[in-house]
């Protein structure tokens, strides 16, 4: 077992966080609340009205979260093509098809863990009260948010819906991470291969940032629609009254009142954060692997 994996993918997923958060922020503001009509106007009206803090709500759970989450994607990933490895036969190559298969693995593996942070994550990132005394620079706005902090709000979600309340939209998130990481691992092992020269064991780190950049923007691509689905489930009932039933209707209700278009309407946000992000998880992974494997064992996942 590739135990060394595991430790890489929870040190990236931890770096990852810390660069991608606001725009993570902005994404699920976006896909959640109608006051906001677009990237630029929603940063505009969070800076104005929370100041940089609004950015960064629920951040610390998240990176706790993320860094076990990325552990077990990472981890069930490479040991998965380790299995599929042995299944073909000793030395045999892995298939394009097996990393497919094995990024699914990996996406659908990390939904027990991620779930409970993702939901306190998005209901606090989509509270708009400030924390400073005031809602506005003025002083008007005397709202008070609904939940004070990460721990405030895991409590708060406990003590109404019970622990299964954590897992409220669980099943869109296996639906979007299951195809999101499969196409993501199998893009970043192909332009590696594009940019690594026969009987090289090592990719260079150009080809490792671009190549997790790309990555990382095709599989937003594939999983934005439900990440729209998720976000709303997730929110529904927790600001205003309940509006769906359940996956489907979340989904038919939401073309019905808004068309097909609002599930890519985060995709530009989705692309534009993932880029960098997904640049740093990979090549603080690669590091991280590279340090903690034998040297003459190593080569790109």
């Amino acid at each position: 077992m590739h135990f060394a994996d595991f430790l890489a993918g929870s040190v990236g997923g931890a770096c990852g966080v810390a660069v991608g958060y606001p725009f993570d922020t902005v994404k699920v503001r976006i896909q959640t609340q109608k006051q906001f009509s677009g990237i630029w106007q929603c940063f505009v009206k969070t800076l104005e009205k929370e100041g940089v803090h609004g950015f960064f709500k629920g951040m610390s759970l998240p990176v706790t979260t993320v860094s076990m989450t990325s552990s077990v994607v990472f981890g069930t990933y490479r040991n998965c093509l380790q299995c599929l490895s042995q299944f073909h036969g000793l030395g045999a190559p892995n298939t394009k098809l097996d990393v497919f298969l094995s990024g699914l693995a990996g996406g659908v593996a990390q939904i027990s863990v991620m779930s409970p942070g993702d939901i306190v994550k998005v209901r606090l990132q989509c509270q708009t009260e400030s924390m400073r005394g005031g809602g506005g620079r003025g002083g008007t706005n005397l709202a008070k948010p609904k939940y004070r902090g990460p721990v405030h709000c895991l409590v708060s979600i406990v003590c109404k819906d019970g622990p299964r309340g954590l897992y409220k939209g669980a099943l869109p998130l296996a639906l979007r991470d299951g195809p999101s990481f499969a196409t993501y691992f199998l893009t970043y092992q192909t332009l590696c291969e594009w940019q690594t020269p026969a009987g090289q064991k090592e990719t260079e780190w150009t080809a490792v940032l671009l190549a997790g950049g790309v990555a990382g923007m095709a599989g937003w691509s594939v999983g934005t629609p439900m990440d729209v689905i998720k976000a709303r489930l997730q929110m529904d009932g927790a600001l205003e009254q309940k509006r769906y039933r359940g996956l489907v209707h979340c989904v038919t209700e939401t073309v019905r009142v808004e068309g097909s278009t609002v599930f890519f309407k985060s995709l530009g946000i989705n692309c534009l954060r993932a880029f960098p992000v997904n640049m740093v998880v990979f090549a603080v992974y690669e590091l991280a692997v590279r340090v903690l494997r034998k040297p003459e064992t190593v080569t790109h996942i």
